[in-house]
């Protein structure tokens, strides 16, 4: 994934600059043309220690080739244009997007016997180097051609695909040159998503399920209305003062929240990794927080579509809505971000695209900054309590702490923690009232959110 930075000044600007101008021009010779010159260097030697102006004349040959064809071309490089389109330019893990490139020629001359190759960021493979179709020169017909190639990404991230490299040999192929052309463009890379049933948020059938847990939760659930019993209603639902009042047994009817909330509490500190400095994540700490984001990625996606309003807690600074002053994580003062449908779920999965572990504050940051935030919305008595969802790799005592307070404002508390998070960590939290749920696999998420959505529906029974 390629790095987002500011701009520098400076020493470190001018080389830089240097870097970028070396690699979008960049002559060099071909295996031929070091061949000519090494055995022009031999052979000149050999003349002016033997006196022989027929070997100084071949020698001098031999080295002079070479050397005028890298400036024929320098001086005569592959000039082209370069649009660049994705289709579609947001793809999920594992997805194929098709990369189409309309290249114009602007050279003076047609660019016969040129290659040409895609530069991505590390994690995207592009073609090799292939020959470009004969392009006429500038303003004369056919000085266009297209390109396509696909794509196929392995792992999340925002990636830069670009620019063209474009290379143009001599006529007697002993230099070549090397010319970039357009401009890196983004290709998202989104968490894959794994269908959730719909026996958690997406139905209301039963009382075990969450969406029955959202309308008892919530004060401003609309009221419960009666209607006469049905075939296959449970004798659980019946309404006894309604059955009184009109003579004829009446169970309650809920009708659906117009508002329903739901929240998800993402680790991105990695508490784990402390200590270790940038790019030094552990690899099973790699493999547990990719697994997070694709557990967010799935329960966000199947609270969206059930209609919630979504906000999305992390425990680190805000990523998914950055800021100079999001930097002490949700559950410290930070801004949460919040989505709903319609188009809330592509921006959540964007947003997720490219969350990356961060840092924990500071203890003396976070007192420094707690002092000009305002308490945060969750921590309000008057807040209400809304279904929440902690997906946990490795926290510390502060996020234990953290989630400890949150726990009296989530009903249900659901946390699904991975084999890294500390036994200490689990029975505080199970203490607190979160209900631990683990996980191992994206295979296991299926059968871990019925488990929640079933064992919830037995307490009430």
């Amino acid at each position: 994934m390629a790095a987002r930075g500011v701009r520098e000044s400076g020493p470190a600007a001018n080389a830089e600059w240097f870097t970028r101008l070396s690699t979008r021009f960049a002559t060099r010779l071909t295996l031929r043309g070091l061949v000519f010159l090494a055995v022009g260097v031999v052979l000149f030697a050999n003349a002016v220690f033997a006196n022989s102006r027929d070997l100084l004349f071949v020698a001098s040959f031999l080295i002079m080739a070479p050397l005028v064809a890298a400036a024929y071309v320098s001086l005569h490089p592959a000039r082209v244009e370069v649009t660049r389109v994705f289709r579609p330019p947001i793809v999920p893990v594992g997805g194929e997007s098709l990369v189409s490139l309309q290249l114009h020629n602007l050279s003076a001359a047609p660019l016969g016997g040129a290659s040409w190759t895609d530069t991505p960021s590390p994690g995207i493979e592009t073609p090799p180097a292939a020959v470009l179709p004969l392009v006429s020169r500038d303003g004369a017909a056919g000085d266009s051609v297209r390109l396509e190639y696909s794509v196929v990404a392995r792992h999340r991230g925002v990636y830069d695909v670009g620019p063209l490299r474009v290379s143009r040999q001599d006529p007697f192929g002993l230099a070549h040159s090397d010319r970039n052309a357009g401009s890196p463009h983004d290709l998202i890379v989104t968490p894959r998503v794994t269908p959730l049933p719909a026996s958690g948020l997406a139905q209301s059938r039963n009382d075990g399920s969450i969406r029955e847990l959202v309308r008892q939760a919530a004060p401003t659930s609309d009221e419960l209305i009666a209607r006469e019993y049905r075939p296959g209603d449970a004798l659980r639902r019946v309404n006894w003062p309604a059955t009184a009042r009109h003579g004829e047994i009446m169970v309650r009817q809920e009708e659906q929240r117009s508002n329903p909330e739901a929240r998800i509490v993402l680790d991105t500190t990695l508490a784990g990794a402390a200590g270790l400095g940038a790019g030094h994540v552990p690899p099973h700490l790699v493999a547990a927080f990719e697994l997070e984001i694709e557990l967010a990625a799935s329960v966000g996606m199947h609270l969206l579509e059930a209609g919630c309003r979504l906000e999305v807690i992390e425990l680190g600074a805000s990523q998914l809505l950055p800021g100079d002053q999001q930097t002490l994580g949700g559950l410290h003062g930070d801004v949460p971000a919040t989505f709903r449908a319609p188009g809330g779920d592509r921006a959540m999965l964007e947003a997720l695209a490219s969350v990356v572990p961060v840092p924990w504050p500071s203890r003396s940051a976070r007192l420094a900054a707690g002092r000009n935030v305002p308490v945060r919305a969750a921590f309000r008595g008057a807040q209400p309590a809304v279904p929440t969802f902690a997906l946990l790799v490795s926290v510390s005592e502060a996020d234990v702490d953290a989630l400890v307070t949150l726990a009296r404002h989530c009903e249900p508390a659901v946390a699904f923690v991975q084999r890294t998070v500390s036994t200490p960590a689990r029975e505080r939290l199970q203490d607190a009232g979160w209900r631990c749920v683990e996980l191992g696999t994206t295979d296991d998420l299926e059968d871990a959110w019925n488990d929640v959505s079933g064992e919830r529906g037995a307490s009430h029974d």
